[in-house]
């Protein structure tokens, strides 16, 4: 998963930033401990308050789904997360072991025949909360990014 990550976004890595790769196994709880890190790595790069709330609510939303959805709540498989966190752009791909989905085929839980269903406000929400919200072709993946405030989409 990584080299097609760096290729296709071309990311540069310098001593100051590095791509990072880590595999969770397990539940949501295991999950915890790696959106803190991501998090605090937010905090160190100067995201405020606001751009930190939208990334831990997006993170959160993607770690669930990987596991609830995904991986179907089976603790014997893993989450892949890849991530590269700059001065200016926070970039993370989330990858379950599941069969994946389409994502164009969940409902819009804001219409009105919708609105009562729990299903599709995750992914609401990580649209309305990051800058670039995709999925590779299978639908197990899911690539997010958050620009700094100010900081455009160049880096």
């Amino acid at each position: 998963m990584r080299s097609s990550f760096v290729r296709r976004y071309k990311l540069m890595v310098s001593e100051s930033w590095a791509y990072k790769s880590v595999v969770v196994a397990g539940g949501i709880s295991a999950l915890e401990d790696i959106c803190r890190r991501l998090l605090a790595e937010a905090a160190e790069n100067d995201f405020d308050a606001e751009e930190i709330f939208a990334i831990h609510l997006a993170l959160e939303e993607a770690f669930l789904n990987a596991v609830k959805h995904g991986n179907k709540e089976n603790t014997n498989k893993e989450v892949k997360i890849e991530y590269l966190i700059t001065p200016g752009k926070f970039d993370v791909s989330i990858a379950d072991d599941g069969n994946g989905f389409a994502p164009d085929a969940v409902p819009d839980p804001r219409c009105e025949e919708n609105l009562y269903k729990p299903s599709g406000r995750g992914m609401l929400l990580m649209r309305s909360f990051m800058d670039v919200v995709e999925y590779n072709e299978v639908g197990n993946c899911v690539h997010m990014v958050k620009y700094k405030a100010g900081a455009g989409s160049s880096e």
